[in-house]
């Protein structure tokens, strides 16, 4: 099994269209959340930039991540993004902040 897995980053879209991603994304969030292996998963508006949306997910391990990551953003997601930067991350020790 692999270690546990950080994915986090920042998706751009049109200011505008925001509000409308984020609420396309909430479905996303739900089965990611009930997904094997799955820690924690956030989609949410930037509270400075008023066109970036931040990433965060905590996985268990890459096999889950992977098997519920499938093809990735849907059409309509893709065609919104303006620019992206989201990375994977493998946690090789953890503990309190």
């Amino acid at each position: 099994m692999t270690d546990p897995m950080i994915v986090a980053g920042w998706i751009e879209v049109a200011p505008a269209d925001r509000a409308a991603y984020l609420d396309g994304c909430r479905s996303v969030v739900e089965q990611a959340r009930a997904a094997q292996g799955c820690l924690d998963f956030a989609i949410s508006a930037d509270l400075v930039e008023d066109g970036r949306i931040n990433v965060y997910e905590r996985w268990d391990n890459e096999v889950d991540l992977l098997a519920f990551r499938g093809a990735g953003p849907g059409d309509d997601q893709q065609v919104a993004m303006l620019d992206a930067s989201v990375r994977r991350f493998e946690i090789s020790s953890e503990g309190p902040a």
